[in-house]
C-alpha cells in the first residue's frame, strides 16, 4: 500500500542520485552501512547524517539534514518509527524530491504529509532488495 512499483522506480530512476542516509554511521554491523553500500554500487552519492557526523564510505557526514550544503535528492531513514515523521518533515523543509522509509520504519501520518507536500514515498521497504528487482 505505501510501496507501489511505479513510485519505487521513479525513486530509484528518476528522483536524483544524492540520497541522504539517515542513521548511517560507521557501525558495519548496522543494516544502513550495508546498503548505502549497495546505493554507491548502484551509482547513487550516500550522505550519512548521524549525530556523529562521521565520514563513511568516502562521504563527509552530517549532524542533521539542514547541515547538508548542497541538494538532497532522496533521504532514506534509517530511525525508529517514532522518530521518522520528524525526518520526514525535515526532508520537506530541506526540498528533497522523494522520502524512503526502511524496511520496519512505518508512520502513515508522516506518509501523508510528505505525499500532500508533493513528495514521492515509499514506507517499509529496503532500495537495496528493489534496485535488483527493477533492473537496477
Amino acid at each position: 500500500m505505501y510501496a507501489d512499483a511505479e513510485t519505487i522506480r521513479r525513486i530509484l530512476t528518476d528522483s536524483g542520485d544524492t540520497w541522504a542516509v539517515v542513521g548511517l554511521s560507521g557501525n558495519r554491523s548496522r543494516a544502513a552501512y550495508g546498503v548505502a553500500a549497495v546505493l554507491q554500487r548502484f551509482g547513487k552519492r550516500v550522505v550519512p547524517v548521524h549525530p556523529k557526523a562521521e565520514p563513511v564510505h568516502g562521504e563527509q557526514g552530517y549532524a542533521r539534514l539542514a547541515d547538508i550544503p548542497f541538494p538532497v535528492d532522496v533521504v532514506d531513514v534509517f530511525v525508529n518509527s517514532e522518530l521518522a515523521g520528524g525526518i520526514a518533515d525535515q526532508a520537506v523543509e530541506i526540498g528533497a524530491k522523494a522520502v524512503w522509509f526502511q524496511l520496519g520504519v512505518v508512520d502513515e501520518e508522516a506518509y501523508d504529509r510528505t505525499r500532500a507536500a508533493g513528495l514521492a514515498m515509499v514506507m517499509d521497504r529496503c532500495p537495496a532488495i528493489e534496485i535488483p528487482r527493477l533492473g537496477g
